[in-house]
């Protein structure tokens, strides 16, 4: 197989969050504490008031996927006794630990100072850090966040969080770090945010155009890694954003589609797709290969909003800072109903004038998968426009069937075909 050919913004990318990774596994030489935090809803801006190294269990889970080690982790943690039906991310990162707990650049990973847990949507989150909190016995910063399961937030939920915000979190932060909580510099933070946001909606958006300049599911997985890791908040986000947007633009201004890993660029776009649900990591480049060589491009997807819904107009406030990180979490994809998502999902299918709507089922993620399959015959009920349903797993090898899934493309890729055809009868 050939190398992977990269734009620069990935490796840009790439090259910040390898240096997430050196400033992790160099905290203890240079005395800063470390935090394991989660994606969705996570609390980086606060986190850089005190100095405070962000881990993302997830993103080491993606990282060990990726990399071919993932499997190995798990049969470790289901050793152990962890059910097959866990969450992988969960038995990828239990048995990481359990084989040195070796971060990608090579280096130990320390232990963490504080685990910090912003609930957004996923019960499994909770379980994980009791099992963390057991292995490292240190501090556990829990801010508990309300479900909106009524398909919007009210004030009193956004009161509740700030007053944990205040009481709890920050507190504990000085605790762990030494540090005291300057809320200009969280205004700071959350200024260099909105503009970061700015820039990733711009991006996001640019699916709209045919050709689409992006990929915004296998691409955005790139896009999005900055901002929803240890970097919002930061001015390498902004410059990361700014460089994005402009090589996005180039590829407008070219009338060029996004490129591929092969180094070709899919400007014969023949399906448009919006895509609900994660990506497989272990086969990430051949799940990516499937729809290329299909001439599919996938213009919105919803996991590009798992770590912040910015699209629907949200964005960081450094006017109004704590209310700001409350309202950040409330509107996490995740913490969203369904009939929320469905109302996400037909906006997307009908702004994005995309040909149908693809549900990549995950076997053991119970927080995105839960009624996808009523929400993709809703959508279907209220576009017209066809559904289908593959399956696969986050970093588990054993769940990728590259032949069902490759048949399922091809059959559902049929359909939106017959649909075509059917719609030029009628007219």
């Amino acid at each position: 197989m050939s190398d992977v050919v990269k734009e620069p913004s990935m490796l840009l990318q790439k090259e910040l969050i390898a240096r997430n990774y050196d400033a992790i596994t160099s905290s203890r030489e240079t005395g800063r504490k470390v935090s394991s935090t989660f994606v969705p809803g996570n609390l980086n801006e606060l986190l850089l008031c005190f100095g405070i190294v962000n881990n993302l269990p997830e993103i080491n889970a993606i990282q060990n996927g990726m990399r071919k080690l993932s499997g190995d982790y798990i049969m470790t943690a289901e050793k152990s006794g962890h059910s097959e039906d866990v969450c992988t991310y969960v038995k990828a990162d239990i048995g990481m630990m359990g084989k040195g707990n070796i971060a990608p650049n090579g280096k130990p990973f320390p232990n963490p100072d504080v685990l910090l847990l912003s609930y957004t949507g996923c019960y499994t989150f909770m379980k994980w850090f009791e099992l963390l909190r057991e292995e490292y016995k240190c501090p556990t910063l829990m801010l508990h966040v309300p479900y909106e399961g009524d398909g919007q937030s009210t004030k009193n939920m956004r009161d509740y969080i700030v007053k944990q915000l205040k009481e709890v979190i920050i507190p504990g932060l000085e605790e762990v770090s030494g540090v005291k909580f300057d809320i200009d510099r969280l205004r700071e933070a959350l200024r260099n945010s909105a503009r970061a946001e700015d820039d990733l909606v711009w991006v996001l958006e640019q699916g709209k155009r045919t050709p689409s300049p992006i990929d915004a599911y296998f691409g955005g997985v790139y896009y999005i890694g900055p901002i929803f890791t240890a970097f919002r908040g930061t001015t390498d986000a902004i410059d990361y954003y700014t460089a994005l947007r402009a090589e996005v633009q180039a590829r407008v201004d070219a009338g060029q589609g996004p490129l591929m890993p092969d180094g070709t660029t899919l400007s014969e776009q023949k399906y448009r797709l919006v895509v609900e649900g994660p990506p497989n990591w272990t086969h990430f480049r051949e799940f990516w290969k499937m729809f290329s060589d299909e001439g599919a491009v996938v213009v919105a997807s919803t996991y590009t909003k798992v770590g912040g819904m910015y699209d629907l107009g949200f964005r960081h406030d450094p006017d109004n800072p704590l209310e700001s990180l409350a309202d950040y979490c409330l509107g996490c994809y995740t913490n969203r109903n369904l009939p929320n998502r469905v109302e996400i999902l037909t906006k997307y299918i009908e702004e994005y004038q995309a040909d149908g709507l693809l549900t990549n089922s995950i076997k053991s993620c119970n927080s995105f998968s839960a009624g996808q399959l009523m929400m993709m015959r809703e959508v279907e009920k209220r576009t017209g426009k066809p559904g289908a349903f593959i399956e696969t797993d986050l970093v588990d090898p054993r769940y990728f069937s590259a032949a069902n899934v490759k048949n399922r493309l091809e059959s559902y890729f049929q359909m939106i075909e017959q649909k075509r055809r059917g719609a030029t009868r009628a007219a």
